[in-house]
């Protein structure tokens, strides 16, 4: 039977998402500069625009629709085939489309100040109708990776993952930015216009990430689902303080000074690495696996920058895809029940490994052959003048700042 309490809580974990949206758009034009602003506030415009209709269209259907277990169904501009739980399916379907939207909008930062706008609209949609409706149903969909025992409770490896290495596969085939790396390969640092707006969006995300793992729990109904959103609650804050910690000590170390858009990103990457097992650890696992995120986002942020020459101006890859990855297998570590460190034995590690791999695989391989064809045939990134004097007058005939 429908319960009232739950879909409340539902809707308003969806609006908590769905406010993730303005947070993510604050982040990137933050940590890029001026000139392409506006392009990059449209593009997360596109993503939830775009996302809402082709997710109802098709994206829903393939991944929660009656199928096998690679998956679901051609269900056109239909939900009415998803049964009524505790909410209501339109309840359920504004859920995952919030999560949908997320998905698309990680890849923005990693391709941006040198993306065609065109281009851009066209691989959000195939992100909406396929590629992330696909490794949703292998996990959430009733899918063969849910038949295995895979756990990714919110999205570490589903959402942060799939779209951190969608965003890495754009990155390789767009190539850096101009000016970014010297004749001799050395990496330049191109800074963001304005910090206050990349830490505002960091706090807003982090709000936002409040809805998005406690209301993964669907329900808010009974001592069990109080209990379970509380806990959950409680691990992704303690996560992303950590991560934040573990960054900010890690830079000072390494810099001498503790760097603020380094510890905006450590405390995302807390927030990802936990989103796969908010549910199952501990408050002290919870620490451990955000700080863990937290250092090895930094890390990862120096290796791909200067031992792969890759240019990813918000840290994106970074944060997303390496920390969703090592949040997904942290989970098969600390989890209290099944956990290797709490006496579960190898298999639901080993689980989560391929789980994690599997998505990786289809998120990089599936983003690599869609730029790929979409830059030989068309051609994806924008000309070296449009690029130098910024998109936003170019490809939106506007700019953010007019004076």
């Amino acid at each position: 039977m429908i319960n009232g309490l739950d879909t409340a809580w539902v809707l308003i974990a969806a609006m908590l998402v769905f406010f993730m949206q303005p947070g993510f758009a604050l982040v990137e034009a933050g940590f890029t500069r001026s000139k392409n602003s506006a392009n990059i506030l449209m593009k997360n415009f596109v993503d939830f625009m775009v996302g809402s209709v082709l997710f109802w269209a098709i994206g829903f259907g393939l991944m929660h629709g009656d199928g096998n277990g690679f998956i679901g169904g051609l269900h056109l501009f239909d939900f009415s085939f998803y049964p009524d739980s505790n909410i209501p399916k339109e309840c359920t379907f504004i859920f995952q489309t919030v999560f949908c939207a997320t998905a698309a909008t990680i890849v923005s930062g990693a391709m941006a100040e040198r993306t065609k706008f065109s281009m851009y609209m066209i691989f959000s949609v195939v992100v909406s109708v396929l590629i992330y409706p696909i490794e949703g149903h292998w996990a959430w969909g009733g899918g063969w990776l849910s038949e295995l025992g895979f756990h990714d409770f919110a999205g570490s490896a589903v959402v942060h993952s799939c779209g951190g290495f969608i965003a890495l596969a754009g990155a390789i085939i767009l190539g850096p930015r101009i000016g970014k790396y010297t004749k001799t390969g050395k990496s330049n640092a191109i800074p963001g216009h304005n910090l206050t707006l990349g830490a505002l969006g960091v706090f807003i995300l982090w709000f936002g990430w409040f809805g998005f793992n406690p209301g993964s729990q669907l329900g808010a109904d009974g001592e069990i689902n109080a209990r379970a959103i509380s806990h959950v609650m409680t691990t992704t804050n303690m996560a992303a303080a950590t991560g934040g910690i573990a960054a900010l000590l890690l830079t000072w170390y390494l810099y001498k000074k503790p760097s603020l858009s380094l510890v905006c990103n450590g405390i995302l990457a807390g927030l990802v690495g936990i989103t796969a097992g908010c549910d199952m650890v501990s408050v002290g696992g919870a620490a451990i696996i955000g700080a863990l995120c937290g250092a090895a986002m930094i890390g990862s942020v120096v290796f791909i920058d200067k031992v792969c020459k890759i240019d990813d101006p918000v840290g994106a890859v970074s944060v997303h895809g390496v920390c969703g990855v090592l949040g997904t297998i942290l989970t098969g570590l600390f989890a209290t029940d099944g956990g290797l460190f709490y006496g579960g034995g190898a298999h639901f590690f080993g689980v989560q490994c391929l789980g994690i791999l599997c998505i990786v695989a289809w998120a990089f391989g599936c983003g690599f052959i869609l730029f790929f064809v979409l830059h030989k045939i068309k051609g994806i990134r924008v000309e070296p003048r449009v690029e130098e004097e910024g998109l936003d007058i170019y490809e939106h005939g506007e700019t953010a700042y007019n004076n």
